[in-house]
Formats: C-alpha cells, sequence, structure tokens
C-alpha cells in the first residue's frame, strides 16, 4: 500500500480539482493507494473531498505568489516572498510527515514550488501531475522554461493529462505517464432524437475567457446559412474576467445570434443531453479537454479545436470534426454541414459514446497508480514509447 498526499494550492471546483476528486475516489477503490489531499486554503472543494470521505488537511497561510516576481514586489519584497515559501514548504512538509507518506503529488505549477520544499523536508519524493501545459502561450517563453527545469529537477515522476501536454515538458531519465481525466461512471444519459435543422440547439461549455473562443463561436454563428435556434453558453467568469462576458453579450447583440447565458453550472450533463451540436473552439491548444468527452458521453455530434488534447480524443470524420483553433470560417462550415444533416448528427453522437467510454477514471487510475509504484520503490521507470516527450 503506498500512502500518497495529493498538494493544491486551491480549493476552487474547477475542471483539474473535480478530475483529481474523481482520480482521488478511484485510487481509494482500487485499493493499492492510500490518498489524501493537503490544501492550502480552503474553499468549496473541501467538502466535496470529505463528503467522499477522502481525508483532508487545510494548511492556512497568507503567502501571495506574486511576491515572487520583482514587478509584483520589488527586489527586497521578492526575498521577503522567498522566505515566505520556504517556511509554507517546511510547514507543509510536517503535515506530509505526519501523514506518514510515501510521496507527495503536486497538482499545479505553484503546488510544485511548495511541493518541492515540503517533499524535501518530509524526506519522500516528489511527483509533478501536471494539468497544464507548460509552454509559452501560457506562462511566457522564460517562466516556461524554468518551471520545466523546476520540474524535471525537483520531481521524481511525472503524470500529465494528455500527450499534448508530456510533450511540453523535460522527462529525460524521469518515469512518466499520461493519466487522462477520466470520467466516472454512470447511468446512460437519454436524449430526444436530432432536431430538424431550424430547431438545432448547439451548446458550449467552458468558463467565459478569451482563450476559450466563445467569441469565434459567435462570429460563425454569424455565418451560418442554417441559424440555431439558440446557442447556450455555459460557465462562470473568475479572475477578473467579467468583461469577457459583456463583450460577449454586446457582440451577440450586434449579430443578432440567440445566445443564452447560464453561468456556472455544477453539472453541465443535461445540458449536453438537451443539445444537438456541442462545440470547443479554445484558441490556445487546450491542455485535454474535459468538456468534450463529457459532450461526446452525451452523445452529442461534437466539433471541437484541432490542436492540443481534443486531437487525441476525436478521431474526426469518426466521433466528431475537427476545425482550426481560432478559424470563423471553419468552424462555420463545419457547422453549417452539421445542422442541415441530421443523419450526420446521430450518426457521429452514436460513435461519439463508445469513444467516450475509453476515457474512464479507472484506467486514470491505473496509470497513476503504476507511476507512483515506480517512484515510490524505485522500479523501472514508466514511459510512453509513442510520445514525442521521451527526450
Amino acid at each position: 500500500m503506498i500512502t500518497a498526499v495529493f498538494l493544491t494550492h486551491t480549493a476552487a471546483p474547477s475542471g483539474a480539482e473535480l478530475a483529481t476528486l474523481r482520480l482521488l475516489t478511484a485510487l481509494e477503490r482500487g485499493g493499492s493507494v492510500r490518498a489524501s489531499m493537503l490544501l492550502t486554503e480552503d474553499g468549496p472543494l473541501v467538502a466535496l473531498l470529505r463528503a467522499r470521505g477522502i481525508p483532508v488537511t487545510v494548511w492556512r497561510n497568507d503567502f501571495d505568489s506574486r511576491s515572487l516576481t520583482i514587478s509584483g514586489s520589488g527586489p527586497l519584497g521578492l526575498l521577503r516572498g522567498a522566505a515566505d515559501l520556504v517556511r509554507l514548504g517546511r510547514g507543509l512538509g510536517a503535515a506530509v510527515a505526519e501523514a506518514g507518506a510515501d510521496v507527495v503529488v503536486a497538482q499545479s505549477t505553484k503546488a510544485l514550488l511548495m511541493g518541492a520544499i515540503a517533499a524535501r523536508r518530509a524526506g519522500v519524493p516528489m511527483v509533478w501531475q501536471v494539468h497544464d501545459r507548460i509552454s509559452g502561450e501560457y506562462f511566457g517563453g522564460p517562466l516556461a522554461f524554468g518551471l520545466r527545469v523546476l520540474g524535471w529537477s525537483a520531481a521524481r515522476g511525472v503524470v500529465a493529462n494528455s500527450r499534448a501536454t508530456l510533450g511540453t515538458l523535460l522527462t529525460r531519465r524521469r518515469p512518466h505517464t499520461v493519466a487522462y481525466p477520466g470520467l466516472e461512471p454512470g447511468p446512460a444519459i437519454e436524449r430526444e432524437a436530432q432536431r430538424a435543422p431550424d430547431e438545432v440547439r448547439i451548446v458550449m461549455v467552458g468558463r467565459l475567457t478569451s482563450w476559450k473562443g466563445q467569441d469565434v463561436l459567435l462570429r460563425a454563428v454569424a455565418l451560418l446559412r442554417h441559424r440555431p435556434m439558440t446557442v447556450r453558453l455555459v460557465g462562470g467568469t473568475f479572475f477578473d474576467e467579467q468583461d469577457y462576458r459583456a463583450e460577449l453579450e454586446r457582440l451577440a447583440a450586434e449579430l443578432a445570434v440567440p445566445v443564452e447565458f447560464t453561468g456556472h453550472l455544477g453539472d453541465p450533463g443535461p445540458e449536453f443531453a438537451r443539445a444537438d451540436i456541442a462545440v470547443h473552439c479554445s484558441v490556445t491548444a487546450e491542455p485535454f479537454g474535459q468538456v468534450v468527452v463529457e459532450a461526446m458521453r452525451a452523445g452529442c455530434a461534437v466539433v471541437a479545436a484541432d490542436a492540443g488534447g481534443p486531437t487525441e480524443i476525436v478521431r474526426t470524420e469518426h466521433d466528431g470534426l475537427l476545425v482550426a483553433p481560432g478559424d470563423v470560417a471553419a468552424l462555420a462550415a463545419a457547422l453549417d454541414r452539421l445542422i442541415a444533416d441530421p443523419e450526420l448528427r446521430t450518426r457521429l453522437g452514436e460513435s461519439a459514446r463508445a469513444r467516450a467510454a475509453d476515457f474512464g477514471i479507472e484506467a486514470t487510475a491505473a496509470s497513476v497508480t503504476a507511476l507512483l509504484d515506480t517512484v515510490v520503490r524505485g522500479r523501472a521507470p514508466v514511459s510512453d514509447p509513442d510520445s514525442a516527450a521521451s527526450r
């Protein structure tokens, strides 16, 4: 039995955190890993974890990661921030040691910094579970390079949420694996038959932020020969992104696109069940794309951006369609084709259901368990022979 402490800096129930919730549940069910969560803030995720019987420790602190940038705090503030980080890491290390952990699993780039110190303090290895592509488009070139180097030097193993994410990391001589954010088993989602072209409903699920590309969808709908009955934008705004929602509302009014904003929904499943077409059109390559799998499981005809994680999920023309990221005309053409052809939507949706079954949480837990076993027991490295990231 391996005892693993999963470390994260946030208790907000966003995609990566909910994926971790499902993973820890599956690990406990599997019986080979005793998993617990260590958080540096309180929030909704804590209650969700405890409701599933997963041990949780909240290590409250006032550390501000912005203090680690010269632009954010100046040279003296940078030194104070570094000292605060060391103190926090040592405190977390004491909690890890008290839990009797064999390994620390850092769940974010911030957790990587804290976890490196905590793992050293506790005398155990650290694994970095990476939910973001560590690339210049997300972090800027210099910071991305620094994170790649830090991850390689501090982590004894790496778990990536897709091949696309793994390809942005340094993994030479480090055990590594791809563990897709799996979905939990559930009852078959009942849905209505695909609607006629003039009654089609389109849904897009995702945080309302510019890189997710909701504006691309609205501009594409404005070009359609067959206008849908409605476009549902499901998602909330975080991190001072409310201005983007206001921009989307103005754009929809200008283009006369029938849009409904739902705000954040804890379970988007019913939205997918009521929709004929689900759209994913991020303009920046998605690390994985959980909503794509969720839409496919609901039997939606899916159109997704042809970059990053979705290219590993959707087999274009078989169980969905892929279009170039940010290409309004290409997205409009794909939507026109689907709207005009209910039989195509039905075929893709049925194939999508079958494809979604390939992304179950048990397979995810098995991959993570094997990686942790490799790191803790020092067995032969886990690797992904088909990945270009093995370098």
